[in-house]
C-alpha cells in the first residue's frame, strides 16, 4: 500500500520573497505615477500663457471689481470634485467662491449663479452634456466662462471667454482610463489662479486669518493682542519704587518680573526679573529704588503682532514674559510662555 504525502508548505524565505516582490511593484507603481504627474505639471506651467492673466482679470472683476459678485465653480464627477477643492481655496484665499453642481442647477440651482458672478467650468474632454443648461444660461445672460479643458476645439472651449487648455499627458493609470494626471493639472491650475488672485490684492495673513479662526492654522495665525493680558493684570512700578513695593507688585502678579514705566509719558524704561533680583541678592537691596537694580530697554513686542512670530523671539531670547507695548512705547499688556501654550500656538 503506498503512502499519500503532503506537499510541503510554502517556506519562509520563499513567503518573504514574495513580499519583496509585492512591495517592490507597489513602490514602482507609487514611483510612476507621482512622476508622471510632476511632469505633467511642469508641463502645464510651460504652456501658461495670456490666456492666464485674461481669466485672472475675469475672476477678479467678478470678486471685487465691476461686476461685485462671485466666482461660481462648476464641473461634473471628478471634475466636479476638483471644482469643489478650487471654490473652497478661492473661498479661504479671499474670493468669495461657491459650487454649483451641474446637475443640480438644471433642476433650479441656476439661481444660485447671479449677472455679477463669474463661472469656472471645468471639463476634461469639454463635451460634459451636464454642463449645457449651465453655459446656456450664462450666455443668456452675459455670465463670463472662464474655462479649464483638455481639448481646444471642445464645445466648452469655443463657449467660454477664456480657456485655459491643459497640455496632453497621459493618465497615470495604465489603462490610461482613471482620470488622474488631468485632476492633478485641473487642480494645480485652479490653486494657481487662486493665488494669483490673493497676490494681485496684496492679501495678506491677517486678512487670512479672518477666513481661518479654527484649528491649528487659526491658532498659528493668531496675533499678541489676542492673548496678552491687559489692565491691572499687568505688572508696572515707577522708577522711584521701593524694592518692598516693587516686590509686591511682581509677587502678586506672578508673571516673574516687573515693568519700570515712566511717571509721566508711561514709556516703559525698562524690566526687573527673577534673575535681576538673584544679581543684585546683598544687604543692601531692600534700601534701592527700581530704577537702581532694573535691566533698561527691555526686549518688547506688539499686539498686532503674529503670535507665532512673538513666541520665536521669547525662544530664540530664552525670554519667559514679554511686555507688549503701543507705538510710544507704553506697557499696554504682558504674554507669557503659558499663554501660547494655553491658546495652542506653541
Amino acid at each position: 500500500m503506498s503512502e499519500t504525502t503532503t506537499p510541503p508548505s510554502a517556506t519562509p524565505a520563499a513567503s518573504s520573497d514574495s513580499t519583496t516582490a509585492v512591495r517592490d511593484r507597489d513602490l514602482a507603481a507609487g514611483k510612476r505615477v507621482l512622476r508622471l504627474e510632476s511632469a505633467a505639471l511642469a508641463a502645464c506651467a510651460e504652456t501658461l500663457d495670456g490666456a492666464f492673466s485674461d481669466a485672472v482679470n475675469l475672476l477678479g472683476e467678478s470678486e471685487a471689481g465691476t461686476r461685485s459678485g462671485r466666482v461660481v465653480v462648476t464641473g461634473m464627477g471628478k471634475s466636479g470634485h476638483v471644482g469643489r477643492k478650487i471654490a473652497a481655496t478661492f473661498a479661504s484665499t479671499g474670493t468669495p467662491s461657491q459650487f454649483v453642481h451641474p446637475a443640480e442647477a438644471s433642476h433650479g440651482d441656476l439661481g444660485m449663479i447671479t449677472e455679477r458672478d463669474a463661472l469656472l467650468a471645468l471639463s476634461n474632454s469639454g463635451e460634459t452634456p451636464e454642463l449645457s443648461d449651465v453655459l446656456s444660461y450664462a450666455k443668456r445672460y452675459n455670465i463670463p466662462v472662464v474655462a479649464i479643458t483638455a481639448r481646444a476645439d471642445s464645445t466648452l472651449a469655443r463657449l467660454a471667454s477664456v480657456s485655459l487648455i491643459l497640455p496632453d499627458q497621459p493618465e497615470a493609470a495604465q489603462m490610461g482610463l482613471a482620470p488622474t494626471t488631468s485632476t492633478t493639472m485641473a487642480m494645480a491650475l485652479g490653486d494657481a489662479l487662486a493665488v494669483a488672485l490673493l497676490e494681485r490684492k496684496g492679501f495678506t495673513a491677517s486678512d487670512f486669518r479672518l477666513f481661518h479662526p479654527g484649528g491649528k492654522l487659526g491658532r498659528q495665525l493668531a496675533r499678541v493682542e489676542d492673548m496678552m493680558h491687559r489692565a491691572g493684570e499687568v505688572p508696572l512700578v515707577t522708577p522711584e519704587s521701593s524694592m518692598q513695593e516693587t516686590l509686591l507688585v511682581m509677587t502678586s502678579k506672578h508673571f516673574g518680573c516687573v515693568g519700570i514705566t515712566e511717571a509721566q509719558s508711561g514709556r516703559l524704561l525698562g524690566i526687573i526679573t527673577d534673575g535681576d533680583l538673584r544679581r543684585h541678592m546683598d544687604a543692601g537691596l531692600m534700601g534701592k529704588s527700581a530704577r537702581d537694580i532694573m535691566t533698561a530697554n527691555p526686549v518688547t513686542t506688539e499686539g498686532e503682532r503674529m503670535a507665532s512670530e512673538t513666541l520665536a523671539l521669547m525662544n530664540a531670547r530664552a525670554i519667559t514674559a514679554l511686555f507688549v507695548v503701543d507705538g510710544e512705547g507704553r506697557p499696554v499688556g504682558i504674554v507669557h510662555l503659558h499663554d501660547f501654550l494655553r491658546t495652542g500656538v506653541a
